[in-house]
């Protein structure tokens, strides 16, 4: 019950409940009074017109019969009934004051109490329990704004952890993928240094792998930059509308280059029409099929690796399927490894480091774009991706 709702039951009791009362005990208590001087007073009208020795006979009469009480009797009567009704009237109104102290006082301080015990657990940093409260007044509604804004607070508190260890697992996972390719180096040049390398071909193969490593280091550093963006909702987007036959033909030639020499197959098929387009960012596509590819490449098991890209028209969409024939994921973890620092048991080798942030950077970006993203995989024979693209459809472009 609201609390103006309260005020006006108690002020309409205090005004009402002792009037009541005090009604109720002058028609069972005063009766005989009021009819004591409803007869004097009947009396006293016969004997207006009588002489005085009919009247103070009349009256003996009354009086003797017991219709009257005498006079002396009256006066006393009279004192008694009033200091009663005063009495009782203020017996009335003490015992409503208190019922209706009690009333409110119950109604606001429960809950208050309960306010007080929530207060001094989240002071004491105790988050995990529940304020309950009953009822529709202003203190009840404070109080459920005040659950409210704990479950938030409480969420709040959750997130920051969790925040606070992506952060430490990140600097963890980085500081290892750094400490490899850096190792190595300082292994190459050093031996530069001590005449190791002490032929031309020796000396090739050296520095190639000191560029190679250099350039591991090198995206290493673009992915954590790019994360920190996708953490602060700042990527730098330049949406296009895209010829996806062109697109994909030419950015499957640049990464065919890249696997041959890493002696991995790879197969292109294209599916589309060749007036399909698509609207997307050219660069961060390339970037969604690169982690891909690299997170295939970074679990391939096999002697020899296959990597198959296909691209094909699904109505509305166009759908990119990237296949390996990797090691595979087991199906209890495939629906988590999107989700970032999520590492599935394999990639838990030192041997593979890796960020962990790779598909949740990829998820972000066909997202973004409006797409939707999955995969499908058996163990021991490989894994698929699969993303789609929303087309440019003809008759909207007509309109």
């Amino acid at each position: 019950m609201k609390l103006k709702t309260r005020l006006i039951i108690s002020f309409c009791a205090v005004l009402l409940v002792p009037v009541v009362l005090f009604v109720a005990i002058m028609l069972t208590t005063g009766n005989r009074q009021l009819q004591y001087l409803e007869d004097y007073g009947n009396r006293l009208q016969e004997m207006e017109h009588m002489s005085a020795a009919e009247a103070a006979a009349l009256e003996s009469e009354a009086i003797a019969e017991g219709k009257l009480p005498p006079a002396a009797r009256m006066v006393p009567q009279i004192r008694s009934f009033l200091k009663n009704m005063s009495v009782a009237a203020l017996l009335i109104l003490l015992l409503t004051a208190i019922l209706l102290i009690g009333w409110i006082y119950t109604g606001v301080n429960v809950p208050l109490m309960k306010l007080k015990k929530a207060t001094h657990n989240i002071a004491e940093g105790n988050l995990d329990f529940t304020l309950e409260v009953s009822g529709d007044d202003e203190i009840s509604d404070l109080c459920r704004d005040f659950e409210e804004m704990r479950l938030r607070l409480r969420q709040s508190t959750e997130e920051k952890l969790k925040y606070d260890r992506e952060s430490k697992e990140l600097i963890s996972n980085i500081s290892h993928d750094l400490k490899t390719p850096i190792t190595a180096i300082k292994g190459y040049v050093e031996g530069i240094m001590d005449g190791v390398a002490d032929t031309p071909e020796k000396m090739d193969r050296y520095i190639r792998t000191i560029y190679n490593k250099a350039n591991d280091m090198d995206n290493l550093i673009n992915e954590l930059t790019f994360y920190s963006k996708i953490d602060t909702n700042r990527i730098p987007y330049t949406f296009s509308k895209i010829n996806v036959s062109a697109y994909f033909t030419d950015c499957c030639e640049d990464v065919g280059l890249d696997l041959e020499a890493k002696n991995i197959d790879f197969s292109y098929f294209n599916y589309v029409d060749e007036d399909v387009e698509v609207i997307a960012d050219a660069e961060q596509i390339k970037r969604v099929i690169n982690n891909i590819i690299g997170n295939s490449i970074k679990y391939m098991d096999k002697s020899k690796g296959r990597i198959n890209i296909r691209v094909k028209d699904v109505g509305d969409f166009v759908q990119v399927e990237i296949e390996d024939n990797g090691k595979g994921i087991d199906s209890r973890e495939l629906p988590y490894i999107f989700d970032r620092f999520y590492r599935t048991d394999a990639s838990r080798n030192s041997a593979m480091g890796g960020s962990g942030i790779g598909l949740s950077i990829v998820r972000k970006i066909i997202e973004d774009h409006g797409g939707k993203i999955w995969a499908s995989s058996k163990p021991g024979t490989g894994t698929v991706m699969y993303f789609v693209l929303r087309k440019v459809m003809v008759e909207a472009e007509h309109e």
